[in-house]
């Protein structure tokens, strides 16, 4: 019973992506969908995956097999869909799916036996559409579909960690035997001008996009950031409380000395 003692103090990470990538469907594609989907524009795919990728692919992330420490992945796709509930329980933890709308996806993660840690879930909203085409959010300058296929993919990944904090030493023991391949220092390859990151629009085009290790650090970097403007405005608004509260106090006397 030793492994199920858990190793207090100790906390270990894994990185993941999750997200979708689109692709309009050509003519020759529509039409061998059934006449309930003809309206469907899009193919796309939704996935959890490794943060890394393998060298020179055009998939996103996947570089290793989760399956070591993630059991199960359910997506909870549009209502709209035939069994909207998708839950995949082995690799590649993806769903595959034709439409013409975009929407947000829930995504739980339960974790084998071992680790004995309650399921996670995160919230992805389908993206289908190049911002190069968006006008406002929602609003496409060109619907042209001839001219959304010329972009390619369209690609929108979000980077995460999963913290294990006190594991059970067998299930430490597990993740220490699978280290994750670690982030490229810097991008081996061109983003997408198209990606669905706006603020990569300045970003060459072709390519597929990477996680890197300097992404990494820039996000961390955008997270202290906004941790810090948060404390400063919580300590403006605390001021003006105390203020606020001080002359309330000050009200609530004169109003006694009056009544007195």
């Amino acid at each position: 019973m030793a492994d199920r003692v858990r190793m207090r103090g100790v906390t270990i990470h894994r990185p993941i992506i999750y997200g979708n990538t689109a692709v309009v469907l050509t003519p020759e594609e529509k039409a061998l969908l059934p006449p309930n989907k003809q309206e469907h524009t899009h193919r796309w795919t939704v996935a959890v995956r490794s943060a890394a990728s393998v060298p020179d692919s055009d998939i996103v992330g996947g570089a290793d097999d989760l399956s070591y420490f993630i059991k199960r992945v359910s997506f909870k796709l549009h209502d709209t869909y035939q069994n909207p509930n998708r839950n995949v329980d082995k690799p590649p933890f993806e769903v595959s799916e034709t439409g013409w709308g975009e929407f947000e996806v829930t995504i739980r993660i339960s974790f084998i036996t071992e680790a004995g840690e309650k399921t996670v879930s995160v919230f992805h909203h389908l993206k289908l559409h190049p911002w190069s085409l968006l006008v406002n959010p929602g609003e496409l300058a060109d619907p042209n579909p001839e001219a959304a296929a010329k972009l390619g993919p369209v690609h929108s990944w979000q980077y995460d960690e999963i913290v294990f904090n006190d594991p059970f030493q067998s299930f430490y023991n597990i993740l220490i035997a699978h280290p994750p391949t670690p982030l490229p220092k810097h991008k081996r390859r061109p983003v997408p001008f198209h990606t669905s990151n706006p603020g990569s629009l300045e970003a060459s085009k072709g390519g597929t996009p990477e996680f890197t290790l300097e992404m990494e650090k820039e996000e961390g970097e955008r997270l202290e950031a906004a941790k810090r403007k948060v404390v400063a405005e919580q300590e403006k608004w605390r001021g003006i409380l105390i203020e606020k509260e001080k002359e309330l106090e000050k009200l609530q006397k004169m109003l006694l000395t009056e009544q007195a």
